[in-house]
């Protein structure tokens, strides 16, 4: 009777697999190609890049379509196959000022050193839904625009590890499609500041090397290192959601703060050459910069000057990466007296909290039987 319950479990489970599967495959409307994802839901296959931790827009494309539109899933799928592929090597730390910006807006200032770039955003228009079909669409904007025969974007993994999954440098384009010579490389806001003398000094002693997270454990107290990498792959809406806390919560740090700047564009992949020892550019990768100043204002600070949090992230992301810069500077001014960096570090990570979350679904009735039995027990 055992075996057969066993038995008659296994083949539910595989079952269950095989509808998943035949639905997908069956379903009457038109299979979805990875170029149709890349192109037309660029955002989602953005943030699984960035969630997952790995710069492959055809693979986190794959993983959309097999997880049937849950991103989380997807981002999973993503880390999952990244696991298993070697690591060649580490790229060379490459300025952010390299940056070959198609979107930059400063915040900060009326009229910024460099140009203001408004590039592909939603930011200006109003929210509602656009009911025209393909042909109306076209026709509003008068000559349909030319498509890239290759909409692909590729690159190395985010914590700088390349692998066999990272694409060339010619598959790597800017958001929107726009090419390298409409790209523009811009000078820092917080260069500026730091010439007046009006930003915080946060440079430790020599030049440590950034924490692997995907291989050493990050307990805390963690380096900043630790705590932006745990960020740059973070859940999208558990950093938005953290940083609101702060906002709308009693804890201090999260607010008194004012968006120096923020990027997307495209930075370059660069390693050194196995002969000469050079640095050679060997593609591009596409990210979100974010830098958040905040305005020191309490007795234990220098208020004479800014601070600045920092976010980066894969692919074009602005409302992580802006929550990262914030949560960045928030940790560091509230020095351990809250539980912030504990819940940062521990909740924010979208696979292990919908893993955990997920479980629940499963087979349970050993544990609720002991718990029924005790209730029972008492009640007699």
């Amino acid at each position: 009777m055992g075996y057969a319950a066993v038995k008659g479990g296994l083949d539910a489970i595989l079952a269950a697999e095989d509808l998943v599967a035949r639905m997908r495959v069956d379903d009457a409307s038109p299979w979805v190609g990875e170029e149709q994802l890349i192109g037309r839901l660029r955002l989602a296959v953005d943030r699984v890049q960035g969630e997952g931790g790995l710069a492959s827009a055809e693979l986190a494309a794959r993983a959309i379509r097999q997880a049937e539109g849950d991103l989380i899933e997807a981002s999973l799928l993503v880390r999952s196959y990244r696991s298993t592929l070697p690591r060649l090597g580490y790229t060379v730390p490459t300025p952010t000022s390299e940056m070959e910006a198609v979107r930059r807006i400063v915040p900060a200032f009326r009229e910024p050193p460099g140009r203001q770039l408004l590039g592909r955003t939603l930011d200006y228009t109003e929210r509602l839904v656009d009911f025209r079909d393909e042909a109306a669409a076209r026709a509003a904007l008068g000559e349909p625009p030319e498509i890239p025969a290759d909409s692909g974007r590729g690159g190395a993994s985010a914590e700088h590890a390349l692998t066999p999954g990272g694409a060339s440098a010619e598959h790597a384009l800017t958001p929107g499609g726009a090419s390298a010579e409409h790209a523009l490389t811009q000078p820092r806001l917080a260069e500026l500041l730091a010439a007046r003398g009006l930003l915080a000094d946060r440079r430790v002693d020599g030049d440590p090397e950034p924490v692997d997270i995907t291989r050493d454990p990050v307990t805390v107290p963690a380096p900043r290192s630790a705590r932006l990498a745990v960020m740059a792959r973070g859940e999208t809406g558990a950093l938005v959601n953290l940083w609101y806390q702060g906002v709308m919560g009693d804890r201090r740090g999260a607010e008194d703060i004012t968006l120096g700047e923020v990027r997307v564009g495209k930075l370059p992949v660069t390693v050194r050459h196995p002969r000469t020892g050079g640095a050679v550019r060997v593609g591009s990768v596409q990210v979100t910069e974010v830098e958040a100043m905040s305005n020191l204002n309490r007795p234990d600070e220098n208020t004479a000057v800014f601070d600045i949090g920092y976010g980066l992230v894969l692919g074009h992301n602005e409302r992580k990466a802006i929550a990262m810069a914030v949560l960045d500077i928030a940790m560091h001014r509230d020095r351990a007296r809250t539980g912030l960096e504990q819940n940062v570090i521990a909740t924010c990570d979208g696979t292990d909290a919908s893993g955990f979350l997920e479980h629940l679904k499963l087979p349970h009735y050993v544990t609720f039987g002991s718990q029924l039995e005790r209730k029972e027990a008492m009640r007699r």
